[in-house]
């Protein structure tokens, strides 16, 4: 779709790049001609995903904790002394858990709020303080989730979610001055490593969901890729503070209860 050397020249950073969605996105881009650096908190495992990566391209990797500055300001200074600069940021590390709200304990919020609206907010100001604003141009993509209608079973993950999207917004506005543009994708069930960490009951309940997406089947971490590269790239160019649903139309009709009456019937 795209032409080999659409990101030439160009050095991309992935958080959360070792595997699932964020580790097709560093594929894509190194396909597409990008020197990529992958990020994630556990060093062993990223390495072996850089070294797979690099039949891809020019691959480096940094174990990073989002949740803590010092350790993102590391990783700028790594991305200085080895690449010298920084066009793309792909803010794809998150995680959290499936639970009713009643159930989620201060710790539990506090962990996916400070995991998935925190560290990407912490990355993105690091990374347009050392590279973008001085370089007066930037490209940053934002993954987040489905949260058109809310998120039911996962109040803590949509509530971050949400966060991430205004701070897009917001942004994509305060930075527009720097040639800096924000968007984010917003994957609905896609079919990744991801899926696989839900218990059974859950897993069955996807399966069961898949009737009531209108395009009838999950997404494919290479479409999610596709729509990250198309928002990073040149392509396009006049487009900035948006948020890209790639779903299926998941987020226009789907039952969005299905998960929180799993959760309830085995809770009860």
């Amino acid at each position: 779709m795209y032409s080999n050397n659409l990101f030439k020249d160009k050095i991309a950073l992935v958080t959360g790049g070792r595997s699932g969605i964020g580790y097709a996105i560093a594929q894509q881009m190194l396909q597409l001609g990008a020197k990529v650096i992958i990020c994630s908190r556990k060093d062993e495992p990223l390495q072996k995903a850089a070294e797979a990566l690099s039949e891809y391209g020019t691959c480096l990797a940094k174990s990073c904790d989002i949740r803590k500055t010092e350790e993102i300001q590391a990783l700028a200074e790594f991305i200085k002394t080895e690449c010298g600069q920084l066009d793309i940021l792909v803010n794809n590390a998150g995680g959290q858990f499936p639970a009713l709200a009643e159930y989620i304990n201060d710790k539990g919020w506090n962990a996916v709020i400070n995991n998935n609206l925190n560290g990407t907010f912490y990355m993105t100001r690091e990374m347009g303080k050392s590279f973008f604003i001085p370089q007066k141009s930037g490209t940053i993509v934002n993954i987040i989730a489905d949260i058109h209608r809310g998120f039911p079973g996962m109040i803590h993950t949509g509530a971050a979610r949400a966060g991430v999207e205004n701070l897009s917004k917001t942004l994509a506005q305060e930075w527009s001055e720097f040639n800096i543009r924000i968007n984010c994708v917003a994957p609905g069930i896609i079919e990744s490593s991801g899926l696989g960490t839900y218990p059974p009951p859950i897993q069955a309940m996807f399966d069961e969901a898949k009737e009531d997406i209108p395009m009838k089947r999950f997404g494919k971490v290479e479409e999610v890729a596709n729509a990250v590269c198309f928002l990073a790239s040149p392509l396009s160019a006049y487009i900035t503070g948006i948020s890209l649903y790639v779903d299926g139309a998941q987020h226009l009709n789907y039952n969005k209860m299905g998960l929180a009456k799993v959760i309830r019937s085995f809770m009860s």
